[in-house]
C-alpha cells in the first residue's frame, strides 16, 4: 500500500510540476512527506503543518485578543487514509492533490487561494477536488460495497418523516430532549449490536 501511495504522489507532483507549481522547491514549498494514516478515521486525509516561516506571520485583533496565523510552513506531512488507499486510483490521487494544494503559502484552509488553486487543477487535469468528499459516491464508483453503518451502535428513527441516522453514543433523555430537524417528529431508537 505504501508503494501504491508513493507511486501516485510522484504522478501528483509531476503533473504539478507541469502546471508551474514545482513542490521540488523546498525554499518555495517547505519539505514534503507522505504515509498512511495510523489511525481509523473517517476523513480522507489531512496536511499536518511544522515550522512556520516568520516571514508569513499575521497578526488579526478582534477586540482585545490578538490571533496569531502563518501562512506559509517549511514543513508539510500529508496521512491518507487507509480506507482510501482501497479506492480507484483517481480517487487516492484526488485526496493527495487536496492535501497538497494545503502546502501552498497562503492555503492552509479551505478559503479563496485554495479554491483559486483547486478550480485550476480541476480545469487542467478533470479532478473533482472540494472541500469535502462524498463516501458513499466513491465506494460506489469504486465498485466496493458501502457500509457506513458498522461502526455504530444507535439507529435512530423519525417517527413522523422516517428520517434516520446512526450514533456510537447518546444522551440519556435523547428522546425528551431532541426532535427531528427536517419535521419536528419524536425519535425512536434501536440498538444495533
Amino acid at each position: 500500500m505504501e508503494q501504491k501511495l508513493n507511486k501516485l504522489y510522484t504522478e501528483c507532483v509531476t503533473e504539478l510540476n507541469k502546471i508551474g507549481i514545482d513542490f521540488l522547491n523546498t525554499k518555495q514549498y517547505g519539505e514534503i512527506s507522505i504515509s498512511i494514516s495510523k489511525r481509523n478515521n473517517k476523513r480522507y486525509g489531512c496536511c499536518k503543518q511544522e515550522e512556520p516561516d516568520k516571514k508569513y506571520k499575521t497578526i488579526t485583533k478582534i477586540g482585545r485578543r490578538k490571533i496569531i496565523r502563518y501562512e506559509k510552513f517549511n514543513k508539510h506531512h500529508i496521512e491518507v487514509s487507509k480506507w482510501v488507499l482501497e479506492l480507484d486510483d483517481d480517487i487516492i490521487k484526488n485526496t493527495i492533490m487536496h492535501e497538497l494544494i494545503h502546502c501552498i503559502p497562503y492555503c492552509n484552509n479551505h478559503g479563496a487561494e485554495f479554491k483559486k488553486y483547486a478550480n485550476l487543477i480541476n480545469a487542467t487535469y478533470g479532478y473533482d477536488i472540494s472541500r469535502v468528499g462524498n463516501k458513499k459516491k466513491d465506494f460506489e464508483k469504486s465498485n466496493i460495497e458501502y457500509n457506513d453503518t458498522e461502526n455504530y451502535k444507535y439507529k435512530i428513527i423519525c417517527k413522523q418523516c422516517n428520517q434516520e441516522f446512526y450514533r456510537q453514543r447518546l444522551n440519556r433523555n435523547f428522546t425528551k430532549k431532541y426532535r427531528c430537524a427536517k419535521c419536528g417528529g419524536r425519535f425512536e431508537i434501536y440498538l444495533l449490536h
